[in-house]
């Protein structure tokens, strides 16, 4: 392990940091709400630590494997404590747990929340909150490997423990061009949501707020009622259309901006996450019916914005459903394992992992059927390399046994089960809201906090597809 390479890029990589703090510092000059003092320090700070590699003279070297994977979490974790200072410094969230786990939060565009009165913050805050969710959507790494030429001695390795997904498509020989093409579709759609919400009647901030919230799938909004506290059916449909985008591979985004829009309905991801959102709105609308309420536009509304959501794990909210029936919870809670598509802005275990599962669990049932055959696993029309196979089902035994051991530390930290289990689901998913004590009405300040130091750790496993963050803990990693 070398730590010149990793000194180097963690050096450059503030920069990204503090320039990201320029944006919330303008709008304090412009509302003048005193928080320019705050971000003007934490832009000076983190801008004098890029010059490190430059003090010392640094030169990056190829990056190994191993040091691929530590700059990445140490990138995630290094974000997410100097992402936290505005809060601690401003006094607004003045316990380090609480700033870190909001931050943490931001970052993985999970959408968890300590704060009780969100409406208090000051403006230029609330930006920041939202900006970590649009940094971390589309990821910090990858936009570094876009911006800086000199990651390319080892973008490649940063950029596939970051990416989410079993497999990392690329759009363009260099990975730097991939990573810069992403993001061009990350703000072309974020452009246009900011516009089309300003159009029926939300203001720019309101508007830059929820749509950064939306596209990195992350769920903060600068209303203590979510998306609910605009009462607003246009906005309704614009962010559930955008949430849905947002939970779709950005490779096939880019195609359908360049003229190819058939590649959605021919990629058997997405017609698998399409079908699912279609069936899990038809169920919750029969039960719903069948609980006495009435066929309405709005329940229909309802239940198709909280589905797109949860599997997107976006966690806005425009109705409490802790009061729907409680079957409607369990799909709910569904849909937060399941999650979105791989390489898409969304968490969860992703419909490709699902897809590969249940066709290598045919193909397993067709060998006990005809013990001679060969059956591999096929996605559309393409074998899938048996690596990949193992690597997705030891993903999600991976998953199951961090999800039980989660589960497990929460109840020993008092939550009840319903929670604990929900807690769990929601921050490794990436999701926000739960049910139980975490539900859409509530949020995490009343956990102990070892339990929210331990969602945070399960926020950032979850984000960075669980292999990046276990595998540094390995006593193998470090011999």
């Amino acid at each position: 392990m070398r730590t010149k390479n990793i000194i180097y890029i963690l050096s450059r990589l503030s920069l990204i940091l503090s320039g990201s703090f320029v944006v919330p510092l303008l709008f304090s000059v412009y509302y003048k709400d005193g928080m320019a003092f705050i971000f003007l320090g934490h832009t000076a700070a983190l801008g004098v630590l890029s010059l490190v590699s430059y003090i010392f003279k640094l030169q990056p070297q190829e990056l190994s494997s191993r040091e691929g994977f530590l700059i990445v979490f140490l990138c995630w974790l290094f974000f997410a404590i100097f992402g936290c200072g505005p809060f601690l410094f401003s006094g607004y969230i003045p316990k380090f747990v609480n700033a870190f786990f909001e931050t943490v939060s931001g970052f993985t565009t999970t959408g968890a929340s300590i704060l009780n009165n969100i409406e208090a913050l000051p403006k230029s805050l609330l930006l920041w909150r939202n900006m970590t969710q649009w940094l971390g959507g589309m990821g910090v790494i990858a936009l570094a490997v876009a911006v800086f030429p000199f990651l390319g001695v080892g973008a490649s390795w940063l950029f596939r423990a970051e990416v989410p997904g079993p497999t990392k498509d690329k759009i363009s020989p260099r990975i730097s061009n991939t990573a810069k093409l992403l993001w061009w579709v990350y703000l072309i759609f974020t452009v246009a949501q900011i516009l089309l919400l300003m159009f029926g009647g939300m203001p720019f901030f309101d508007a830059t707020c929820v749509t950064f919230g939306t596209m990195a799938t992350g769920g903060f909004a600068p209303k203590n009622d979510s998306i609910a506290g605009y009462s607003s059916v246009y906005a309704e449909y614009i962010i559930i259309f955008f949430m849905f985008l947002a939970g779709i591979n950005f490779n096939l985004h880019y195609w359908a901006l360049k003229g190819r829009v058939k590649d959605y309905f021919y990629n058997t991801e997405w017609r698998l996450f399409a079908g699912i959102i279609l069936g899990a709105v038809m169920l919750i609308i029969a039960i719903r019916l069948l609980f006495g309420q009435a066929l309405s536009e709005k329940l229909v509304r309802e239940s198709l914005f909280q589905v797109v959501s949860i599997i997107t794990t976006t966690g806005f909210i425009t109705d409490d459903y802790e009061i729907w029936p409680f079957s409607t919870q369990i799909i709910l809670l569904l849909l937060m394992v399941v999650g979105g598509c791989a390489s898409s802005t969304s968490g969860g275990v992703k419909n490709a992992r699902i897809l590969i599962v249940f066709k290598h669990i045919s193909a397993e049932m067709k060998k006990i059927l005809h013990p001679r055959g060969v059956f591999p696993v096929k996605v559309e029309n393409k074998t899938v390399p048996d690596q990949i196979v193992s690597n997705v089902i030891a993903f999600i035994a991976l998953y199951i046994i961090i999800f039980i051991f989660g589960v497990l530390s929460m109840s020993l930290l008092g939550l009840d089960f319903e929670s604990a289990v929900s807690a769990v689901a929601t921050t490794l998913g990436n999701v926000g809201p739960g049910i139980g004590t975490v539900g859409p009405k509530e949020n995490f300040d009343h956990m102990p906090d070892l339990a929210k130091y331990i969602l945070s750790f399960l926020m950032l496993a979850g984000r960075l597809e669980i292999y990046t963050v276990l595998i540094v803990f390995s006593p193998r990693f470090w011999k």
